[in-house]
């Protein structure tokens, strides 16, 4: 969708468009997760109606969607639900709806540039896109409605700055802060149907906004080439970003940080409290409570495979311990006594890990791009940096300590390649 991972155009066409995204803004050579386009005179996947529109759309850049909404679902502290779902499903919607009026808004320029295109070589009609981008929006709101309040109140302005960058900012100089807000409000929009609220994302839809930005702002020229300034400038912020994601000492969500590791800052909200005893660790709080003191009788919060704290009685060595074991293995957080007290370097090892293959990902082909500012290796550029957006929404998710759910999203990218790889996808560009 125009909003996340383009506005932009064929990859095989010989002059361009802008990238856009969501999903990775930009119109590369060949999809972020694509293989490479095809040379004009190939044939377009599908003659027939589905190949159209899977071409319309641009399907195999759906896999770079889902994971706005996991990490944003990290970044709140809460365990993936029926409510994420939703919200994945509403992103989903809204970033075809994109796809669908981005070629509505460009067909005729498309006539002179990219024929082979589906509208302007008249296997999908103008009013067909139109109204698919018109019931697709309206999908997409309906299922954020569904997840709450809260998801539709970020779902709103996402469709509203799809329509606009897709209608009106496309070609103009917020055009990459467009498709940046977009990115971000689609994160955003993971945190608040999961979870209730925004403010715990708010610093990684902040993250990934800003890869968005650089990824788009490259992409303006990927048709021309001749821009040195846009990959070097992505390239920086490349480095930033990885140095940001990986090392920077951040204050986990709430309903992690009372299962950190032992000696983590904030790990023990309660130790400032009277008549707290914070003498079991930084992951595990007692307090005391009226009648026979025996071990069972201790009271004390706990965190539950879906990262809330509840209070339950939980004696060393009983099921209940076992039990929060299991579930800090599920959430990355120590189970009850500090019972993971690796789980902090885990958690930092997998997130260097992802963060070293987002830099690697990105930054070889914007250094390329700035040593030989050409139309094949900008458009590379692209395409690198809209790959490279998965193994950052891990190592975000990661780094809000949620390892489970970032290797979900990382293996998202294989999945991607290896559909993009059928037969009916190969020659499917994302831009």
């Amino acid at each position: 969708m125009s909003r996340t991972v383009a506005a932009a155009r064929d990859v095989s066409a010989p002059a361009g468009g802008q990238a856009g995204a969501q999903a990775g803004p930009a119109s590369g050579p060949a999809d972020p997760i694509a293989s490479g386009g095809a040379p004009p005179s190939a044939p377009r996947p599908g003659s027939g109606r589905a190949g159209a529109w899977a071409e319309l759309l641009r399907l195999p850049a759906l896999f770079t969607v889902p994971g706005d909404a996991l990490a944003g679902a990290a970044a709140a502290g809460a365990r993936p639900g029926p409510r994420t779902l939703l919200a994945i499903g509403s992103s989903l919607c809204l970033y075809e709806a994109g796809m669908a009026l981005n070629d509505w808004a460009d067909r005729a320029e498309d006539a002179v540039e990219r024929p082979h295109r589906p509208l302007p070589s008249g296997r999908v009609h103008p009013a067909a896109a139109l109204t698919a981008a018109c019931g697709l929006t309206g999908a997409g709101l309906l299922l954020a409605a569904r997840a709450g309040r809260p998801a539709l109140a970020v779902a709103a302005p996402l469709a509203a700055t799809v329509w606009a960058y897709d209608l009106a900012l496309k070609h103009t100089p917020a055009g990459p802060a467009a498709m940046a807000a977009a990115r971000g409000l689609d994160l955003l929009l993971g945190a608040a149907a999961t979870s209730g609220g925004i403010r715990a994302a708010l610093p990684s839809a902040a993250l990934l906004g800003s890869h968005t930005l650089a990824v788009t702002a490259v992409s303006r020229r990927e048709t021309t080439g001749g821009s040195v300034l846009a990959p070097l400038a992505a390239l920086a912020a490349t480095g930033v970003l990885t140095r940001l994601v990986t090392h920077r000492r951040t204050r986990l969500p709430a309903g992690r940080r009372a299962a950190a590791a032992p000696g983590l800052p904030g790990s023990n909200p309660a130790e400032h409290r009277p008549g707290a005893i914070a003498g079991r660790g930084a992951d595990a709080l007692s307090t005391e409570v009226p009648g026979p003191r025996g071990p069972r009788d201790a009271v004390r919060p706990t965190l539950d495979v879906a990262g809330a704290r509840s209070e339950r009685l939980a004696a060393p060595g009983s099921r209940n311990s076992a039990a929060e074991a299991a579930a800090g293995a599920v959430t990355g957080a120590p189970g009850p006594r500090g019972s993971r007290p690796g789980g902090s370097t885990t958690r930092a090892a997998l997130t260097g890990a992802l963060g070293a293959v987002y830099a690697a990902t990105a930054a070889r082909p914007y250094l390329h791009a700035a040593l030989n500012p050409s139309p094949p290796l900008t458009q590379r550029a692209v395409g690198g940096g809209i790959r490279a957006t998965i193994p950052l929404q891990a190592a975000l998710a990661a780094r809000s300590g949620a390892p489970v759910t970032s290797l979900l999203v990382a293996a998202l990218a294989p999945a991607g390649r290896t559909f993009a790889r059928r037969a009916a996808m190969r020659k499917v560009s994302i831009t």
